[in-house]
C-alpha cells in the first residue's frame, strides 16, 4: 500500500481514555520500534490520565488531533487508546481542515467513532488498526507485516482469512468497527450512511444479552436492509467462554434473511494479532 516511508515523522495520539502511567514503559517500547523501522515519532502532551480517565477535554483531545492533521511534517497519525470518550472530540474536529490536509489516521475499538466520522463525513479513508500490536505477543510478525503493508508493497495485514455463515459473495465499502461504540453515533451527524455498504462489527466484551441488543438496535435502525454484506470480526469475550447461543447465531436470527452475506473472520478485533480493515475502502470477498 505504501501510505509511509522511511524518515516520515508519525504523530501518536490518546483521543478516548487517557492511558494509565503505567504505560510509560510500554509506550517508550513504541517510540523505540517505530524508530527502528524508520519512522519518526511526536507524541501528544495529552496521552496519559490526569482525573478519572480523562487526559483532557474534549475539546484539548481534538486541538492535538487537529495540530497534527494540519502539520504538514507529519505523514500518519496513530491513536494508542480505546475505552468510552472518543465521541467527544468530535464536535471540535474541523473536518474541512483534515479534508485538505488528509493523511491516515489508525485506532481500534472506541476510536470506531472518529474513523466512521472522517470517513461519513468528508469520505477520506481511515484504518481500523491499534499501532500498539507491534510491541506486544506477536510483535515480530506484526512488525514484519506493517512494514510491508504500509511502508511497502505488501497487503499482508490487509488480508484475513475468513468462513462464509450465509451467501457467496459480496463487495462494497466498508464501514463500522467496534459494535457497541459505533451505535454512539445513532441520530448523530457523524453516523455513516449504511446504503449498499459492508458493515464490520467486533467486539471486546459482552455477554450473550449485550450482542442480542446491539445488534438488534442495528435492525431496528434498518441497517440490515441497507448493506450488501456483514463481517463478523472477532468476539473475545463471547468466544472465550463459549457463550451460547453463539455470535454466529444471533445474526442469523436478527438478520433473519438467508440472502444477506456474511462471513466470519477471528483476524481482526481487539487481539494483539489483529489485522487491520480500511473503513471507506473498498472491498470484494468471493
Amino acid at each position: 500500500m505504501d501510505l509511509l516511508n522511511y524518515g516520515d515523522k508519525v504523530g501518536i495520539v490518546a483521543c478516548s481514555n487517557g492511558l494509565d502511567k503505567s504505560n510509560i514503559i510500554k509506550m517508550t517500547q513504541l517510540e523505540n520500534t517505530l524508530n527502528l523501522i524508520g519512522l519518526k515519532t511526536v507524541l501528544s502532551d495529552k496521552i496519559y490520565r490526569k482525573i478519572s480517565d480523562f487526559n483532557g477535554t474534549g475539546k484539548e483531545r481534538a486541538e492535538i488531533l487537529m495540530k497534527f492533521f494540519k502539520d504538514s511534517s507529519i505523514k500518519a497519525i496513530f491513536d494508542v487508546s480505546g475505552g468510552d470518550l472518543a465521541n467527544g472530540v468530535l464536535d471540535y474536529l474541523d473536518y474541512e481542515i483534515i479534508r485538505h490536509n488528509p493523511k491516515p489516521f489508525f485506532g481500534y475499538s472506541d476510536l470506531s467513532v472518529i474513523l466512521n466520522s472522517i470517513y461519513s463525513k468528508i469520505k477520506i479513508k481511515t484504518y481500523l488498526y491499534q499501532i500498539r500490536n507491534l510491541i506486544e505477543d506477536y510483535k515480530n510478525k506484526q512488525i514484519k507485516e506493517f512494514k510491508s503493508t504500509f511502508m511497502g508493497n505488501g497487503n499482508e495485514l490487509l488480508n484475513f482469512n475468513y468462513e462464509w455463515i450465509q451467501g457467496n459473495s459480496m463487495e462494497g465499502i466498508v464501514v463500522g468497527g467496534n459494535i457497541r461504540c459505533l451505535l454512539k453515533l445513532s441520530g448523530t451527524e457523524y453516523m455513516p450512511d449504511f446504503q449498499d455498504k459492508i458493515i464490520f462489527l467486533e467486539s471486546l466484551n459482552g455477554d450473550v444479552h449485550k450482542m442480542t441488543t446491539y445488534l438488534t438496535q442495528y435492525k431496528q435502525m434498518g441497517v440490515f436492509k441497507k448493506v450488501k454484506g456483514v463481517i463478523l470480526g472477532s468476539y473475545t469475550e463471547m468466544e472465550r467462554e463459549k457463550y451460547n447461543p453463539s455470535i454466529i447465531e444471533i445474526i442469523k436470527e436478527v438478520v433473519n434473511n438467508t440472502n444477506m452475506p456474511i462471513i466470519k473472520t477471528n483476524e481482526i478485533g481487539h487481539g494483539k494479532d489483529s489485522k487491520c480493515i480500511v473503513i471507506g475502502g473498498g472491498i470484494e470477498i468471493t
